[in-house]
């Protein structure tokens, strides 16, 4: 067309220029054309056309090419409102809004088109609530009172419904009307999604209903409303009645559906896009990110594979929100090896937090910590969901002491988060397994500052925390704090922790109360109500409430609830009815609840009885050495020496390690461990000394030692000795020397108290005038003034 030896004319350039505008703006050859066109004008000296001149300029800004624009603006003799605009434009395009209103500041003249780029430039960049000003701006009467247009106000609706501020929107619909705008189909329409993603259905209804012409977007944008506050049965119904339906329409059904969890409707809602559209409508980014989105929250493996293979037979892009919802749909579906090589083939550079968080979670759920670890490292810009999905990780597998690293980390230089409150809670859980009362306080601290203390789940770790941590008080102050938020896990963990400090009848009112409330207990709840009438040995109203639960609540008995039971019955002394009720269950009963009835046989000496739970148990788990002890304790404590170590033989024999009984005390933040007969601790010597004199002491005011909790047949003196040494009493010794007078001691151990330590503790809580609060394997005892709160029966 450009003949190197015939110079083009003014037409034939001006010709160009118009093809240009119509090429495919972001292709090479439209920029490669602008600039041989520009060549051409150069040596044709045509410079002084303006209207040539403005249609390059127009050219350059459409290809994202400002800095061109910018030359021939500078360069022209004449320039237009044409020409500021177009250079306007070319800067608003690129983002860079800072040449932008430096240029628009030297405007001669602005006009709506001026102002509305501006807008659209600020919008674009995410600065809303300036796209907003500037239209206060372009209405004052100094900068001459230029009027919005319709697409200037649907750029300002979209930049408010952006911030939520539904009161600015209120402001810009009053200008819409006295702009008498309100019947513009596209004003409406924006109007209509502001007021519903902004949270006004009312207003958004009004304005529908006041639409006299609506269009395919408007019925969207209802569809849309419905969705968002939850009416989805409309939804579907002006989905099903609209005869025309585009993408918008159908991504706004699926993503609704998967928002409000309904995402098997999702599925089916897709798979009918698929069968019924036109081959002119195929799913975008939008569709397939909500698709894949579904496919995760209902654990569908097999679907999600092949939406996977959908998406690689169209030729789609798995790239941006496809790319991570993807990552995210096979890392929760436990694929997540297909994740892995997804992130390794297209690398971190397309990826978002979330799908890399999400592979991180599905590495936490397999068990996988140290691949959990890499990823996490791996993580630029971790978010606190990430932060918080690696503690979790840690305390849900034990790894208590890296979560605390971690979580130190994350607030620190390191990390410089503000831990939100799921990161607390899991905090406050590893300060529960801990039974760590400093760390707890800690974080109990950390969530007063930042306000999360009034969450739900931050409120209910707390009540949990304290409770086993020894602070039934604080608990209670815990549980009061969210009176009128508590739900049922909140009601539920009061009632565990009333039950396991001996305030059984408490937590039974607390139950009914919670039931006054009309709020439903579940099967956890009444494992607590069962536990609190087992430590106080209320037999008659745990068959009440066991009838309530299966008949009232219609809630099926699971195996945690026929163990509550047994032990019910066991520690009661009804033996035989805890037998008759394992033989009746619809279910085989499992460890514990052998193991249950075993330990009710060894307290009450019932030899027969014992051997049937120890050969029944030991059936289910063979190398349990709970069983092996319990029954060789038993035949010890009725005087049966050589059946005893015939079982402690065989245990031996089969390399069944028993399980060993420790202590601990936590003391200025460090945890103090303590076994029987301790001989590493560094303050041995002292704390021998201690308890030596506390028994003496004791013995004078009337404890008698209680050899016959020795299951081993030596001399009474010996047997003494070990009474004396063992670790929850050793652990009580460091305590009264490592700490305040009168402060409260909190022991924790790991197996069930025995008999003569129960009497001696009552002793010397009466002795030293201090509370001594001690957590063995099933409750805590409070023992003060010589007294324990479990009144001897546990």
């Amino acid at each position: 067309m450009m003949d190197a030896h015939v110079p083009p004319s003014s037409h034939t350039l001006l010709e160009l220029c118009t093809n240009l505008l119509q090429t495919p703006l972001k292709s090479n050859n439209a920029r490669f054309t602008a600039q041989l066109v520009h060549c051409r004008v150069i040596k044709s000296s045509l410079f002084f056309s303006v209207y040539l001149i403005n249609n390059l300029m127009n050219a350059y800004s459409k290809t994202g090419n400002a800095l061109h624009a910018r030359k021939l603006f500078d360069e022209m003799p004449l320039r237009t409102a044409f020409s500021w605009n177009t250079v306007l434009s070319a800067y608003a395009k690129r983002g860079d809004m800072s040449s932008a209103r430096e240029f628009f500041d030297q405007m001669p003249k602005k006009d709506s088109v001026s102002w509305t780029t501006m807008i659209v430039g600020f919008k674009k960049i995410g600065l809303y609530r300036k796209a907003v000003r500037t239209m206060g701006e372009m209405m004052m009467k100094e900068e001459g009172g230029v009027a919005p247009t319709q697409y200037t106000l649907t750029n300002v609706l979209a930049s408010v419904a952006a911030t939520g501020c539904v009161e600015t929107g209120r402001k810009v619909h009053t200008f819409v009307l006295k702009l008498g705008l309100s019947s513009n189909v596209s004003v409406s329409n924006s109007l209509l999604s502001m007021y519903a993603k902004c949270g006004d259905a009312k207003m958004a209804r009004v304005v529908f209903d006041r639409m006299v012409v609506r269009d395919i977007s408007s019925l969207n944008a209802v569809i849309a409303l419905h969705m968002q506050v939850g009416e989805i049965d409309l939804a579907t119904a002006q989905f099903e009645r609209m005869a025309e339906k585009d993408i918008v329409t159908w991504n706004s059904m699926i993503a609704g559906y998967n928002q409000r969890g309904y995402d098997l409707r999702a599925l089916d809602t897709f798979s009918k896009m698929l069968r019924e559209s036109s081959s002119l409508l195929s799913p975008d980014r939008f569709t397939l990110s909500s698709v894949l989105s579904a496919c995760a929250n209902l654990e569908r493996l097999s679907f999600g594979k092949q939406i996977h293979s959908h998406i690689v037979a169209t030729g789609f892009d798995i790239s941006g929100i496809v790319l991570n919802a993807m990552i995210s749909m096979y890392s929760r579906c436990g694929g997540v090896d297909t994740a892995r090589r997804l992130v390794e083939q297209r690398g971190h550079a397309d990826l978002k937090i979330e799908g890399l968080t999400a592979l991180l979670d599905g590495y936490i759920k397999l068990g996988d910590m140290n691949q959990a670890k890499v990823i996490f490292d791996s993580l630029k810009d971790r978010d606190v969901v990430a932060w918080t999905a690696m503690i979790v990780g840690y305390e849900q597998h034990g790894l208590y002491g890296e979560a605390i690293s971690l979580f130190r980390s994350m607030v620190g230089e390191e990390g410089g988060q503000r831990p939100n409150g799921y990161t607390l809670a899991a905090m406050l859980s590893v300060a529960s397994s801990l039974a760590s009362l400093s760390h707890g306080e800690q974080i109990h601290g950390s969530a007063v500052k930042s306000g999360e203390v009034y969450s739900v789940s931050v409120s209910n770790a707390l009540i949990t925390m304290y409770s086993k941590a020894g602070c039934i008080a604080s608990a209670r102050r815990a549980f009061e704090l969210i009176r009128c938020e508590r739900d049922t896990v909140s009601w539920t963990s009061m009632i565990i922790a009333l039950g396991q400090h001996g305030h059984a009848e408490e937590a039974l009112e607390l139950f009914e109360t919670m039931l006054t409330e009309r709020l439903r207990p579940d099967h956890i709840t009444y494992v607590g109500v069962f536990s609190a009438c087992t430590h106080a040995g209320l037999v008659d109203e745990g068959r009440r409430y066991f009838d309530m639960m299966k008949n009232v609540d219609k809630i099926e008995p699971t195996l945690s609830h026929y163990a509550c039971m047994v032990d019910l019955f066991g520690r009661a002394g009804l033996l035989q009815e805890a037998h008759e009720f394992i033989e009746k269950m619809p279910v085989e009963a499992d460890v514990v609840t052998w193991g249950s009835l075993l330990s009710a046989c060894r307290v009450h000496k019932n030899v027969d009885l014992g051997k049937v739970a120890a050969e029944r148990l030991l059936r289910i788990e063979p190398e349990n050495s709970g069983a092996y002890s319990a029954l060789a304790n038993l035949y010890s404590a009725c005087g049966k020496w050589d059946e005893s170590a015939k079982i402690w033989k065989s245990m031996k024999d089969g390399r069944v390690k028993k399980e060993q009984g420790f202590s601990w005390i936590e003391v200025k933040h460090k945890v103090h461990v303590f076994g029987v007969e301790d001989g590493v601790h560094p303050q041995k010597k002292e704390i021998y000394v201690t308890m030596k004199k506390i028994w003496d002491e004791i013995k004078k005011m009337g404890y008698v030692p209680d050899t016959a909790s020795v299951l081993h047949d030596l001399e009474e003196e010996v047997k003494e000795q070990i009474l004396r040494h063992h670790s929850e009493k050793l652990a009580i010794a460091f305590g009264l020397i490592s700490t305040p007078d009168k402060a409260t001691l909190r022991i924790m151990k790991n197996l069930r108290v025995c008999n003569d330590c129960h009497t001696a503790i009552k002793f010397i809580s009466k002795l030293v005038g201090r509370e001594i609060i001690v957590r063995d394997a099933t409750r805590f005892h409070h023992f003060k003034n010589g007294f324990c709160s479990c009144r001897d029966y546990w």
